[in-house]
């Protein structure tokens, strides 16, 4: 402690001095400055008349120069400064005397006029004040004439207008959609032959609307069709039409469809088109005027072609059903084409041209990939294969593993993973309950095969039981629904079997959700219960499309009364199945629990392997 103090102590008068010395250097160089800066005072101070006289004489005067206008002479002495000369105060103008003088010593001498020099300075700074004022006022008429052409071309089309075929996609950069593809060909061959058609009576449609859910390859296709068909593209959304200006949108619309007829044959292409092409005359207090005018102004350009112009419009949207009926009549958009979810095979073509382009380890399959991801979109496959990959890069590999694949494909449809919980109670209560999904789904016929369960947090789930299922299915019978809501019922059954009514929790608040939307479904829309193959609801209608019926009941209080007691007959039908499940393989359940605990993911085939033997042991016990 005092040896700490005595550091600091000569540390800081180490400090001090250093201070002082640096002041002491500062002042001396102040005064060395301000000595210097007399000295030349005093070397170049202003001398007299006669001192000048002398000065000429005894030849010590160099060069002289004569102010006229302000009647002083400036003596650049020998061996002075020559940038600091002595002034001399002269008397009169002429100085006669003087001139003499210094023309017999033979001295430089020039007479010169600050006044000049000072006029000619004032005579610059108001020229470069005039040419100042005549670049603003350019700049000021060039601005104003821009401002005018703007309010000019405000109507005109923002359309990515293409000339040649520079899309960069053809049919082969597009998998998964081979129907929509085959369907579109024949546009492809009018672009390229119309005369084929002509010469037959034959009219191609005149537009074409591509319909589909979010991330099929809509926008992909139509430029698809460009590439093949080389010919000029436009490509505009939908929403850039619309302004809140009334008759900007229309006035684009025309502005567009001139273009293309200037540059026929050519395909226009309207993407997300229900921002424009909605019904007319609907929603609450009105619609909007100026969507509604640029709608009426593109039914009558399309509709006001001549035949076979060679003009072909393609629409994308993902809601035909909020279309205005008029868009979509013969004669407008001829022909709708579904641009739907790729099946098995459509996903494991889509898998082969994204992984071109990736680095992918040779025992990677891209059809056990495309088996684990139905109802996957060529984006969703397009963003797993890109997930992986910054995956492989953040674990410092050369190429993307199937441990990569399966990371990616948990992330895509169960959010980010969380941290792990630790081993306690609720860590024991999440494995039952996940445990419990997996053995109902199981021992259920009809249900999905297990994937995997693990503990693992992803978004806002704390453990997860995916089930994946061995064939595209595109109807699903009663008894799969049966099998689907008791699976789902089985986390529940097994937080009230294991640990008692008194200990359930809210982690099936989502799987009841899910249960009673389709267990209503199988009552009032598929029929599936005892009020026998009656719709009892339709497909629910936004309000703003101003159907009369949205709101209104399709049924009598009393049939809404028995909807629900068959609702709820079903569910708890399912639910005693369930417990009756989880109450037959207690044992098996608490060995899997236990499983899951140490390794907090159990695979699909792993699981199924356990039950099998489990099984097998109870067949032989009962025998």
């Amino acid at each position: 402690m005092h040896s700490y103090h005595k550091f600091n102590t000569t540390k800081a008068s180490k400090h001090k001095k250093i201070v002082s010395l640096m002041a002491g250097s500062l002042l001396l160089f102040q005064t060395f400055l301000t000595g210097n800066s007399v000295l030349a005072q005093q070397k170049n101070q202003p001398i007299t008349f006669s001192d000048l006289l002398t000065s000429l004489e005894n030849g010590e005067v160099k060069r002289v120069s004569i102010d006229r206008s302000t009647n002083i002479a400036y003596v650049y002495l020998v061996g002075e400064n020559q940038a600091q000369p002595r002034k001399v105060k002269l008397f009169n103008d002429n100085n006669p005397e003087l001139i003499s003088k210094i023309r017999e010593k033979k001295v430089d001498f020039a007479m010169e006029s600050s006044a000049a020099s000072t006029a000619a300075l004032l005579n610059t700074m108001q020229l470069g004040v005039l040419l100042l004022l005549i670049i603003g006022l350019f700049i000021l008429i060039k601005k104003s004439a821009n401002s005018a052409a703007g309010a000019m071309n405000f109507g005109k089309s923002r359309a990515k207008f293409q000339m040649e075929a520079t899309t960069g996609v053809e049919f082969k950069d597009v998998a998964g959609i081979e129907e929509a593809k085959e369907e579109l060909q024949e546009v492809v061959v009018f672009l390229k032959t119309p005369d084929k058609f002509t010469a037959v009576g034959a009219k191609i449609p005149r537009g074409v609307l591509l319909v589909g859910p979010p991330g099929t390859g809509k926008t992909l296709l139509a430029k698809a069709i460009a590439g093949e068909a080389e010919v000029p593209f436009f490509s505009i959304s939908g929403s850039e039409f619309v302004e809140m200006f009334v008759g900007v949108g229309a006035s684009r619309v025309r502005d567009l469809f001139k273009k293309a007829k200037e540059n026929a044959p050519c395909l226009v292409f309207i993407d997300e088109i229900d921002a424009v092409g909605r019904q007319r005359g609907t929603g609450i207090g009105g619609g909007n005027d100026e969507r509604e005018q640029t709608l009426n102004q593109l039914l009558t350009e399309m509709d006001g072609f001549e035949g076979n112009t060679g003009i072909i419009v393609i629409a994308a949207t993902n809601r035909p059903d909020v279309l205005d009926s008029a868009l979509l009549r013969p004669g407008r958009f001829d022909r709708q084409v579904i641009v739907d979810y790729p099946d098995l095979n459509g996903r494991l073509g889509i898998l082969d041209v994204h992984a071109a382009t990736k680095k992918i380890a040779p025992e990677v399959s891209l059809n056990t990939i495309a088996q684990r991801t139905p109802g996957f979109s060529g984006a969703d496959l397009a963003n797993l294969l890109n997930e992986a990959a910054i995956l492989t890069v953040r674990r410092r590999k050369e190429a993307i593993t199937m441990s990569e694949i399966d990371a990616a494909i948990d992330r895509v449809i169960a959010g980010m993973e969380g941290t792990p919980l630790v081993d306690s109670k609720s860590k024991r209560l999440i494995a039952y309950h996940e445990i419990g999904h997996a053995i109902v789904g199981t021992f259920t016929k009809g249900h999905d095969p297990v994937e995997k369960v693990t503990l693992i947090p992803r978004g806002q789930a704390r453990g997860l039981t995916w089930f994946t299922p061995d064939e595209e299915q595109g109807l699903v019978s009663k008894s799969q629904l049966f099998a689907h809501i008791t699976g789902l019922l089985g986390g529940r059954a097994a937080e009230d079997v294991i640990f008692g009514d008194d200990e359930i929790t809210t982690g099936a608040g989502n799987d009841i959700e899910r249960v009673t939307t389709l267990t209503r479904q199988m009552v009032t829309k598929f029929g599936m219960s005892t009020l026998g193959p009656i719709a009892l609801e339709g497909e629910e209608q936004p309000l703003f499309l101003g159907n009369d019926n949205v709101n209104r009941s399709e049924y009598s209080q009393e049939i809404a009364e028995k909807i629900d007691l068959q609702v709820r007959k079903i569910v708890f039908q399912c639910y005693e199945n369930a417990k009756k499940i989880i109450r037959e393989n207690r044992g098996l359940i608490d060995n899997l629990v236990d499983l899951l605990i140490e390794k907090e993911t159990i695979e699909g085939d792993i699981l199924r392997q356990i039950v099998t033997n489990y099984s097998q042991k109870q067949s032989i016990l009962t025998k």
